[in-house]
């Protein structure tokens, strides 16, 4: 409104000064001018001196009135300036400055909105953040401490992730970068084609040996947000284990077969043959004695599987009670002293003093001491010698028998206590045994919190050592 005020000031000036000197130039030329109609009527005489002087005079105002307009001009714009200069000047600043501070406070009104509502996105966007963040950590500490494998191809084959179990379940290595050089040398019929863009495709589990181990990959095709496939998961699983015990259980069942099939061979033979004809007393005798020993055998070896049953079934049920391992030692050696005297061995027992009461079912450490004591005396020479000792340890009471027998070969001992396994497999069938004695030595203990430890040489003897809880221990 104010804005060119000062302008407007001076032109008001000029026009009323212009207006003034006007006003008075035409009066002025108005007085002459009768003056000199008066002097040409006669009413005036000298007439021409008179109209010399008021021509002069006439000249003198113009002049006059001319300085006067020109000087009241210079002051009328001399102060319009000093009053646009010290008066209209700063109203005009102030004002403007009144209107920049509005227009400020509109603006700040606006961006006060806008800060608010970007701070709120910026809130929002933060927080989203911090739980992709988070997830993300979550996923790959997930990845990182999984026990399967997980590999993630794009469409291209490319690996997108990878976790430390994979690489380490199939070997992968720095120049392993895609699908094909992973699982080809597998020579797998497979490729990311078949499983991304075949629906149908079924053959989508694969087994794999990798060394030693076994490993089992399933593949599943992923999509993108479209809802088109985007690559290939797989999914790495070890199943090392399942495959020893499917092997385990094979092996089982033909070893029971076979172990099976023997006596009852032997004693359908026998039998057919005493009924074949007659004979004397002695080879009937004989026939007898052979048909009753696997008849013997027989019996054991189911006697064996189901107790060996009962234990995985948990159906066989521990009591424990409180009694001293010295004297049940004493009492299985005493027990086997036919099988010693036969063999001529040098049998001694020693007691360390001050061996606590041990807490266990009684009858089945008895077992596995009979056991153990059994597979020294078949196992050693004629004329060997056999030391049990028993002892206490920090809060187990001790069994040590060693032997000079004929030994375990190294690469046997890790697999002795394996269901049927044999070290030498016709001369354990020759002495009775099973191949069960010691795998249910350990069921038993494991079963009484304790442990059996076998340490062998060839053609030098065989120490073991069973370990018990005290009554200590378990109170």
């Amino acid at each position: 409104m104010f804005k060119n005020i000062q302008f407007k000031l001076i032109l008001v000036i000029f026009v009323i000064s212009i207006s003034i000197i006007g006003s008075l130039g035409v009066f002025c030329i108005n007085y002459l001018n009768i003056i000199n109609s008066q002097i040409l009527a006669g009413q005036i005489q000298e007439v021409g001196q008179v109209i010399n002087q008021i021509n002069q005079l006439k000249n003198d105002i113009e002049i006059i009135l001319i300085v006067f307009s020109v000087v009241f001009l210079v002051i009328a714009i001399a102060v319009a300036m000093y009053l646009s200069k010290f008066v209209i000047y700063p109203i005009n600043k102030l004002i403007k400055g009144a209107d920049k501070i509005t227009e400020e406070d509109k603006k700040k009104g606006k961006r006060a909105k806008n800060n608010e509502a970007f701070g709120f996105m910026t809130t929002e966007l933060k927080e989203k953040l911090s739980k992709i963040s988070t997830q993300k950590n979550q996923i790959e500490t997930i990845l990182l401490h999984m026990t399967d494998g997980i590999i993630a191809f794009n469409r291209k084959g490319e690996i997108i992730l990878i976790n430390p179990a994979a690489k380490k379940f199939l070997s992968i290595g720095p120049e392993d970068n895609n699908f094909e050089d992973i699982f080809k040398k597998f020579n797998l019929n497979i490729n990311i084609e078949k499983i991304i863009y075949l629906e149908n495709w079924t053959s989508t589990e694969q087994r794999i040996q990798v060394e030693d181990k076994y490993v089992k990959v399933f593949f599943a095709p992923f999509k993108n947000e479209s809802e088109r496939p985007d690559g290939v998961i797989a999914v790495i699983q070890d199943i090392t284990e399942h495959v020893k015990l499917d092997n385990m259980q094979k092996e089982l069942v033909a070893d029971v077969s076979h172990e099976l099939k023997t006596p009852i061979t032997s004693i359908m033979g026998y039998a057919d043959t005493l009924l074949g004809g007659e004979y004397d007393k002695e080879t009937q005798d004989k026939f007898l004695n052979v048909i009753a020993t696997e008849a013997r055998r027989m019996a054991k070896l189911v006697t064996d599987l189901l107790t060996l049953s009962r234990y995985d079934n948990n159906k066989k049920s521990t009591q424990k009670e409180k009694f001293d391992l010295g004297d049940l030692v004493k009492k299985c050696q005493d027990k086997l002293a036919i099988e010693i005297k036969k063999k001529n061995h040098t049998v001694n027992c020693f007691v360390t003093a001050d061996v606590p009461p041990v807490y266990a079912d009684k009858y089945d450490i008895e077992r596995v001491v009979l056991n153990i004591l059994t597979n020294s005396i078949k196992y050693t020479k004629e004329g060997g010698e056999i030391k049990i000792y028993v002892g206490f340890v920090y809060n187990d009471a001790y069994i040590k028998i060693f032997d000079n027998g004929i030994g375990i070969p190294e690469e046997d001992l890790s697999r002795i206590f394996e269901r049927f396994y044999r070290v030498d497999k016709a001369r354990t069938r020759e002495m009775g045994g099973t191949g069960l004695g010691l795998s249910i030595a350990k069921e038993i203990l494991d079963k009484n919190g304790g442990s059996i430890d076998i340490k062998s040489v060839v053609g030098q003897g065989t120490e073991v050592v069973v370990k018990i809880p005290t009554k200590v221990e378990n109170n």
